[in-house]
């Protein structure tokens, strides 16, 4: 088992930046693909972003592409999103997740094993 901590939320105003973090711990986190999906409030779930285990890939969704980033320290077992200019639409909780996921399903929550608790973010305007 993989236990995934989340941490970083909070308030925060429009165009104001936040950094989640992600602290892995348990089984090794070695070659797993990290993701970090969120939920709004009335919403499913959706993707955000994911990275690969040696960084070589990294793609997000279209409504944060050039606002965050994410990134990850393996010696840390801990991933991050840089989240800049944010939007009262991107109040949500944020979810970190992980898994030997497939190219194909990495859009997809269902394609993780292992998730966080979540943390909330909300944005004002």
């Amino acid at each position: 088992q993989v236990q995934l901590v989340e941490s970083g939320g909070g308030l925060v105003q429009a165009r104001g930046s936040l950094r989640l973090s992600c602290a892995a711990s348990g089984r090794t986190f070695t070659g797993y693909t990290m993701g970090w999906f969120r939920t709004a409030p009335g919403k499913t779930r959706e993707f955000v972003s994911y990275i690969t285990w040696s960084s070589v890939s990294t793609t997000y969704a279209d409504s944060v592409k050039g606002r965050f980033t994410i990134s990850r320290d393996n010696a840390k077992n801990t991933v991050y999103l840089q989240m800049n200019s944010l939007k009262p639409e991107d109040t949500a909780v944020y979810y970190c997740a992980a898994g030997s996921v497939p190219v194909y399903r990495r859009r997809v929550s269902a394609g993780y094993d292992f998730w966080g608790q979540g943390t909330q973010v909300t944005v004002s305007s």
